[in-house]
This record gives structure tokens, C-alpha cells and sequence, in this order.
């Protein structure tokens, strides 16, 4: 779905161009977060309802509704993924997430990273595929979260080897995977449905694997919008991750 894809690449630009005005306009970091949370939201519910009147939205910033369960097509957003890294100027790891689910399958997204200058998305002229990844040879390489790292993140580090590389948003962690900057993003400290729909649904379609750490798969517009972990890695990589997920207790 092409429109789709496209839609949701340009609200969730439009939404980054915002925050990075009030991000220049300064401030507390207390007065970012709140500006801008509320400023992003403000305007891709106001593009949605423009564009797509008739679709359900699960926004972070929002207010859930039950109805989204009956409705064919449901835009999962969050406006501002990585609060904290926002209020943190100059720091580019937070993104903006727009993506779209069709009778439960993700069928578009598009993570901004307006810090960075750049909207991944899946209209294949915006995410570069797997094949045109520069080349990486040395040990695999991990994001974490830069203020809380998981025991998983840990244990899958020591078996691979792999180098941990920290960083914010989850959106920039996967983002990080498909630009090929890392390997593989492998979260078990909870998150929620708008924290890696996008992320996901632009990381498939750049080729790389995504499913839960125990290789089942995601799922989304559930009643309950809480989803324990995600993997996203290199295709290569994820059996062997999900073993060493397998043999975690």
C-alpha cells in the first residue's frame, strides 16, 4: 500500500519538523518533553483525521478506545519516542513513529529521525535494502538502552561476543539495524505497541527479521497494547539469538 506508506512517511517528516522548532525554541528539559509530546500528537491526529477520517488511531499520547478493536484499519503512533533524549539537545537518537495495521497485519510505517535529517519508511525508495548494507566485519553488534540495558541484552553479548552499543529510542535502535549500524536490537524490558510498530514494520521490509525474543510473532491492535520484547536482527543472526533467548529463565 504505497499511499499508505507514503502517508505515513510524510506526517511523521512533518511531525519531526515540528519538534525540531520546539526543540530550538528551548526550554527545561520538563518543558521539552511536555511541548513536545503534546505538539507531535496535536498534529498527526490532525493530519490522520484529515487524510484518513474513517481509520482508528492508538496514539501513546491518546486516549485508547476499545472501537479500534472493530475497525479494519488502525494507525499506531507514537509522537515522540525518546522523551528524554529530546530534552537532551544535541543529542539525534529519538524518533517519531507512524505506522499502519490492516485487519491485524502491518501494512506501512515510518520512523522519522528529524535530529539525523532523515525518514525511513516502507515505500522502498526511503529504506535501503539489505543487499546495499555496507559491508560489517567485525564482532555483531548490540544497541541497548543507554540508561538500562537488560539482563538478555547481557547474556546474549557474552555468548556472541557481541559488542554493546548503546543508545535512546527504540525507534533509533532499529533504525540503527536497517541503516547497518548494528546487527541486532533485542529488548525484554517491556514496551508498548507504538514503541515498535513502526520500527518493525520498516524493518521488514528492509529484509531483516523481527518477531518476539522466543521467534514468535509480533502482533498488533490488541486490547491490551503491552508487548513484553522484540527482536530485530540481521536474518543470519536471529536463530541463534532466539537459542540463547530460549535458554534464558
Amino acid at each position: 500500500m504505497t499511499d499508505d506508506s507514503d502517508a505515513a512517511a510524510d506526517i511523521a517528516t512533518i511531525a519531526g519538523a515540528l519538534l525540531l522548532e520546539i526543540r530550538a525554541a528551548g526550554g527545561s528539559a520538563a518543558d521539552l518533553k511536555s511541548a513536545g509530546d503534546r505538539g507531535s500528537h496535536e498534529l498527526i491526529m490532525a493530519e490522520l483525521a484529515r487524510r484518513f477520517p474513517a481509520d482508528a488511531v492508538l496514539s501513546e499520547e491518546g486516549t485508547d478506545s476499545s472501537a479500534r478493536l472493530g475497525r479494519p484499519r488502525v494507525w499506531i503512533v507514537d509522537p515522540l519516542d525518546g522523551t528524554r533524549e529530546f530534552s537532551e539537545p544535541p543529542r539525534t537518537d529519538w524518533a517519531v513513529h507512524v505506522a499502519l495495521v490492516v485487519d491485524g497485519e502491518l501494512t506501512a510505517g515510518a520512523v522519522a529521525l528529524p535530529a539525523q535529517g532523515r525518514t525511513l519508511s516502507t515505500t522502498g525508495a526511503s529504506t535501503p535494502a539489505l543487499p546495499q548494507r555496507p559491508a560489517h566485519d567485525g564482532v555483531p553488534r548490540l544497541v541497548v538502552s543507554r540508561t538500562r540495558p537488560t539482563e538478555h541484552a547481557r547474556v546474549i553479548a557474552e555468548q556472541l561476543g557481541a559488542e554493546l552499543v548503546p543508545m535512546g529510542s527504540a525507534g533509533a535502535k532499529a533504525m540503527a539495524v536497517v541503516l547497518g549500524d548494528a546487527d541486532i536490537y533485542a529488548h525484554s524490558g517491556g514496551q508498548y505497541e507504538w514503541d515498535s510498530a513502526a520500527p518493525v514494520a520498516v524493518a521488514q521490509a528492509a529484509g531483516l527479521h523481527v518477531s518476539r525474543l522466543d521467534g514468535s510473532p509480533l502482533v498488533y491492535n490488541q486490547p491490551d497494547p503491552w508487548l513484553p520484547d522484540l527482536l530485530i536482527c540481521l536474518p543470519h543472526l536471529a536463530a541463534s539469538v532466539i537459542e540463547i533467548c530460549r535458554g534464558i529463565a
